[in-house]
């Protein structure tokens, strides 16, 4: 008898944990799935702006306006401060550097800059 109901018991367990190892799957690929506007404002605003404009509609003191970028240039200028192929770059400066600490973050500045008007 005691070992049934550990039997019974051990399933009951092992469903439950399946089921909310499925829905922690879930929730996980949700939040990787949906790149944040605010996150990427907060990053744009510590990383871009000593360079950019407050507002990336706007020429920066250095650099030139950023709002509407491609995702390909964003990920092509973080990563290694390069142009993806066929662009035409605004300026012919050089004085961005690589940022690839950002990698994790482009997702969420990209969706920024292609927020703003």
């Amino acid at each position: 008898m005691k070992v049934s109901i550990c039997l019974c018991t051990l399933l009951i367990l092992s469903a439950c944990t399946k089921k909310q190892n499925e829905a922690d799957g879930a929730l996980a690929t949700s939040q990787v799935a949906a790149p944040n506007v605010g996150a990427g404002e907060q990053v744009y605003r510590l990383n871009c702006i000593q360079c950019h404009s407050t507002n990336p509609a706007h020429t920066g003191a250095v650099g030139p306006e950023v709002a509407g970028s491609s995702r390909e240039l964003i990920e092509a200028r973080i990563l290694t401060a390069t142009y993806p192929p066929g662009y035409k770059p605004k300026r012919e400066t050089k004085a961005m550097p690589a940022m690839p600490y950002l990698k994790k973050d482009i997702d969420n500045l990209t969706a920024y800059l292609q927020s703003v008007k």
